[in-house]
């Protein structure tokens, strides 16, 4: 899915560079944790989190990951933005909240780019 289809989706907005509008996603993960999305998401996906300081970016450089959804009308800092801009990651805020946002996107045919756990939990 082109990333100018999810911000139409979303009724989002384009944070960094305009030119790379036209990105293919090929799914998504959400989540805040960035130990969670280093050990689960696939590449080549978008990231919707709350989280807006710029080790999101460097999390999205390391694993692969193609543009960065901000939720609930979150507005990452500048260092962020100008990080992203220098790697081409695009940034996008919206205000829809992550569980409708993961719905809408989901519900529109994209794909969960997340990996099962691997460790157990129930200790």
């Amino acid at each position: 899915m082109k990333l100018s289809r999810i911000v139409q989706l979303l009724n989002g907005k384009i944070l960094t560079n305009p030119d790379i509008e036209e990105k293919e996603i090929a799914g998504a993960m959400g989540a805040d944790l960035m130990s969670d999305v280093l050990a689960s998401i696939q590449p080549e996906a978008a990231l919707l989190t709350g989280l807006c300081n710029p080790q999101v970016v460097r999390t999205a450089l390391i694993a692969d990951i193609r543009a960065i959804i901000f939720v609930r009308g979150k507005n990452p800092a500048w260092e962020a933005i100008d990080l992203a801009n220098k790697e081409g990651i695009p940034l996008v805020t919206t205000a829809v909240g992550l569980f409708e946002a993961c719905g809408i996107l989901y519900n529109a045919g994209l794909a969960s780019l997340e990996l099962p756990a691997q460790e157990d939990c129930s200790d």
